[in-house]
């Protein structure tokens, strides 16, 4: 029989370690979000209309990854299990946006994007330019503005088919047609 002192020793052992258990996951989590924040933001604009719906949708990602973090087993990167919680939670808050409004998105406003240019003549031009093409990408269908959106973030056709739950081949039909149509979009709109 253990005596009250064994008995404690071990609360306090489990306690000890539960405690170490979470900052280590406050670590893990801090870091993934201080590495990847600037990527989660312009991948939640492209589902959102406005900042304030971006922040909404970046604040459910930070939590369903706080939530999601003990159950990572290491079977990808932690950068796609990531961006593969950023995109279930954004189909998920998109489907609620339109179960609400039943109404098609106008185009987005996102004037958000801080550019740091020296000219402001060529500053005012690329931020122009930028968010032409951001408009472009929110006008595309979802499954092309998801596959767009990921490889702008500089994710290979394999971290791109593990997010989307699909094969590397259809990544790279759907990107195809994505520029196909992002050309076509741009072109119209001169």
């Amino acid at each position: 029989m253990k005596s009250c002192t064994e008995t404690d020793a071990a609360v306090v052992d489990v306690r000890l370690f539960a405690t170490l258990d979470r900052a280590i996951l406050e670590q893990e989590f801090d870091r993934l979000l201080a590495a990847n924040g600037p990527a989660l933001a312009r991948l939640a604009a492209s589902y959102t209309n406005t900042p304030s719906d971006r922040d909404d949708l970046l604040q459910e990602i930070a939590l369903a990854l706080w939530q999601a973090l003990p159950a990572f087993r290491g079977e990808s990167s932690a950068r796609t299990f990531l961006f593969r919680i950023a995109h279930n939670r954004a189909i998920a808050y998109l489907a609620r946006s339109q179960a609400r409004s039943r109404a098609r998105f106008p185009a987005a406003d996102v004037d958000d994007v801080h550019d740091p240019a020296p000219d402001p003549e060529s500053g005012l031009a690329r931020e122009q330019t930028a968010a032409r093409l951001r408009q472009a990408i929110h006008r595309l269908p979802l499954v092309y503005r998801q596959a767009i959106v990921l490889a702008l973030e500089d994710m290979g056709f394999a971290e791109i088919a593990a997010v989307l739950g699909i094969s590397e081949s259809n990544v790279g039909a759907r990107l195809t047609r994505a520029r196909q149509l992002l050309r076509e979009s741009l072109e119209k709109r001169k």
